[in-house]
């Protein structure tokens, strides 16, 4: 379910509440939770595909780098793409790394890869090596990779540290984030993110060696 539909369910149970509220007398206990659903609302609309107006919640897209960067040949990393004109050139394939943005509609089913997480979080040894199975059976069709996050600074860097490792372009995933910094400075790997591939590392070294 996207979050348009996650804010108009939220928001109509806020506002059947503060309707019920009201008759029973407790106007005032009504009130914060009208507003809440109006606000709700407001959400719902703006960020339905056909409306797509992100700018009401007031973040402007004042970026000192482009949307995305491409890192090694094929394989592109940067923020949410918020229509098809805006993904890499070519019949690419997307990784998203978000769980708080709508799903790129415009992208085919097959051509689609979801890893939720939410911003700051890291992904797990299991959804790591999800992610770089999928991307490297897609780079084996010579189809062109997007991994992307809200804006391309760490979750997503943490799952293209670990395909380019996967991949033969760097020899370990502290090498792929220097290679990814170069093309993309603002990048900021947490302590986490840097943990959890540590433990990708650790496991794919074992599973290489049996």
């Amino acid at each position: 379910m996207g979050i348009s539909k996650v804010m108009g369910s939220v928001s109509t149970i806020l506002l059947s509440t503060s309707v019920y509220l009201k008759k029973s007398g407790r106007p005032y206990t009504a009130v914060p939770l009208l507003l809440s659903a109006l606000v709700g609302y407001t959400v719902s609309i703006a960020s339905h595909p056909a409306v797509n107006l992100p700018l009401i919640l007031g973040k402007r897209m004042k970026r000192k780098e482009s949307l995305y960067d491409e890192i090694v040949e094929g394989l592109y990393l940067g923020g949410w793409p918020t229509s098809s004109s805006h993904l890499p050139p070519g019949d690419l394939v997307v990784i998203d790394c978000t769980c708080e943005l709508p799903r790129t509609y415009f992208v085919p089913a097959d051509s689609y890869l979801c890893i939720p997480l939410w911003d700051s979080r890291s992904p797990d040894p299991t959804q790591i090596e999800c992610a770089v199975r999928w991307a490297c059976q897609k780079r084996s069709e010579k189809k062109p990779v997007y991994i992307h996050c809200a804006n391309g600074h760490g979750r997503s860097v943490c799952v293209m540290c670990a395909i380019l490792v996967e991949l033969g372009a760097a020899e370990n995933w502290k090498d792929a984030e220097k290679m990814i910094r170069e093309k993309r400075p603002l990048i900021r790997m947490n302590a986490h993110h840097r943990k959890r591939l540590e433990e990708w590392s650790k496991r794919r070294i074992v599973s290489t060696t049996k």
